[in-house]
C-alpha cells in the first residue's frame, strides 16, 4: 500500500478547478524557473497568455483522480510515471498539429519519442509527481478546505479567465497563420 493522507480525495468540481489552477501556476514557475537555470532566462514562451501551463494541472488531478490511499505503492509509481507522461505528450502532438508550435523539442535527447517526450524527462515527472502527492497536494487539500467558503466567487473567475485566455490565445495563433499565408504584394 502506498502511506499517502486520505486528503487526496476530490470534492467536487470547485476542488479541481482550484487543484488545476494552482498546479498549472505552479508548473508555470518550475519551467520557468528551470528555463533560468538552462538559458539564464527566467520567461519561457507559452501557449497561453498568462502564467499557466495547464498540462502541469492536468496530470496532477489526473494522478489524483486515479490514485488513493490504498493504492500499491507500485501501482503509484507506474502512475506517476506514465500519466505525467502521457499528458506531455498529448499536449505536444495537440499544440504541433492544430498550433503549429513546439515548444519543447527531445529529438536530440536520449530515449525520446517523435521529440514529444523522452525518458530522462519521464524519469523527472514520476519523481515531481511522487514528490507532489505525497507532500504537496495534502498541504494544497489544507489550503483548499480553507478557502473552500470563499472559493465560489474565485472558481466563476478562474473559469472566465481561462475561457478568455484559450480564446485570446486561438485568436492570437489563427491570426498569425493568416499572416504567414497572406503571400507579399510585390
Amino acid at each position: 500500500m502506498f502511506s499517502l493522507s486520505e486528503n487526496l480525495a476530490i470534492d467536487g468540481a470547485a476542488a479541481v478547478l482550484f487543484y488545476f489552477a494552482v498546479y498549472s501556476y505552479l508548473g508555470w514557475l518550475l519551467e520557468n524557473s528551470y528555463n533560468l537555470i538552462v538559458n539564464h532566462k527566467f520567461f519561457k514562451a507559452n501557449f497561453l497568455f498568462g502564467p499557466f501551463k495547464p498540462m502541469y494541472g492536468i496530470a496532477p488531478v489526473l494522478l489524483i483522480f486515479f490514485i488513493s490511499s490504498e493504492t500499491h505503492w507500485g501501482v503509484v509509481l507506474l502512475l506517476c510515471f506514465i500519466i505525467p507522461t502521457m499528458v506531455e505528450y498529448w499536449s505536444g502532438v495537440v499544440l504541433q498539429k492544430f498550433f503549429g508550435q513546439r515548444y519543447w523539442d527531445y529529438s536530440h535527447t536520449p530515449l525520446q519519442f517523435q521529440g514529444h517526450i523522452c525518458l530522462p524527462f519521464s524519469a523527472c515527472w514520476l519523481v515531481l509527481s511522487w514528490v507532489c502527492l505525497k507532500w504537496i497536494h495534502p498541504q494544497l487539500v489544507d489550503m483548499y478546505r480553507a478557502v473552500a467558503p470563499f472559493w465560489g466567487w474565485g472558481a466563476y473567475a478562474m473559469v472566465l479567465y481561462f475561457m478568455a485566455d484559450v480564446f485570446f490565445t486561438i485568436k492570437k495563433h489563427i491570426t498569425r497563420q493568416l499572416v504567414k499565408e497572406v503571400p507579399d504584394i510585390p
